[in-house]
């Protein structure tokens, strides 16, 4: 009889010593994520107030983060001196002819590996994967071999033509759409439907949210890409921000750092704006294909 009495007991206090446990872990792995995300997030804010601060001030020893004269005066000068509207122009085509681009082709060849039958099939995959692995810049010589001798340099399509289909695109729609179940399609088939119009009218309707991840991916993709428009655009009319950006870091003594900080808020913010406004279909497509 006190065995099965104190039993009860003993098991609720178990209970309760496991429930502290778990709310203290919880507690420090808040507090753990909190620290880290305002570690990251200080350059950010140190950024934005440097873009309203003088040249003296963001020079003066010791620094403040507070600026003490708010001043717009540097982007002033990205609008009235330094040809932000063709910069930007430049940016927000290239960007966005990118991402229709991988919207398209992507989806396309993630439909085809997912859901129909042909001869190597297998190593198409496989080549798509193992491209993967390849390290972009090592591309660069052959890409520019191929652009200047087709007389596309300083162009756009030099800028948007060797990025219209990104692996890990075909691999995120491929992934997607082998979860969309096989009925579904075959009877669309029975129904006389071809396989452009089971794409287009089936297929892609069901794929807002990698649609959605891939166009985020892409756009931070294509908006920071530096080093391909700083190798194929000659002239500073194809210059797109990220190196317009480099014209100001030309050393030490002849940087403008509020120019530079105001054109790092310029260049940041549609990529914050597009994460907010897609920041739901983009965990949604993250998650939904990581559990394919």
């Amino acid at each position: 009889m006190t065995a099965l009495t104190t039993t009860p007991k003993a098991r609720t206090k178990k209970n309760a010593g496991v429930v502290r446990r778990r709310a203290t872990l919880r507690m420090f792995t808040y507090l753990g994520l909190g620290v880290v995300g305002i570690l990251w997030i200080l350059p950010l804010i140190w950024m934005v107030l440097g873009s309203l601060k003088t040249q003296a001030e963001i020079l003066a020893k010791p620094p403040t983060w507070w600026p003490r004269e708010f001043t717009l005066e540097n982007f002033v000068k990205w609008f009235q001196e330094l040809n932000f509207g063709q910069f930007f122009t430049n940016s927000v085509v290239v960007a966005i002819l990118t991402v229709l681009g991988n919207i398209v082709f992507c989806s396309m060849l993630g439909y085809a590996l997912a859901k129909m039958e042909f001869r190597g099939k297998k190593i198409l995959f496989g080549a798509v994967m193992v491209t993967l692995m390849v390290p972009s810049v090592a591309l660069f010589v052959p890409m520019f071999v191929i652009v200047s001798k087709i007389g596309l340099v300083n162009t756009y399509g030099a800028l948007i033509l060797p990025f219209l289909t990104q692996p890990i695109g075909v691999f995120l729609m491929r992934q997607f759409i082998m979860g969309i179940p096989d009925e579904i399609i075959e009877a669309a088939r029975i129904d006389g439907a071809g396989e452009f119009r089971i794409f287009s009218r089936v297929v892609m309707p069901l794929c807002g949210a990698p649609v959605a991840t891939l166009s985020i991916i892409t756009f931070l993709f294509s908006w920071n890409n530096f080093l391909w428009p700083l190798v194929a655009a000659q002239s500073q009319d194809m210059y797109t921000l990220p190196v317009a950006l480099s014209l100001y870091s030309t050393g030490q003594n002849s940087t403008d750092y509020g120019v530079l900080l105001a054109g790092s808020v310029l260049v940041i913010a549609p990529i914050v704006i597009l994460f907010l406004l897609l920041q739901r279909y983009f965990i949604q497509g993250v998650a939904t294909t990581g559990l394919k």
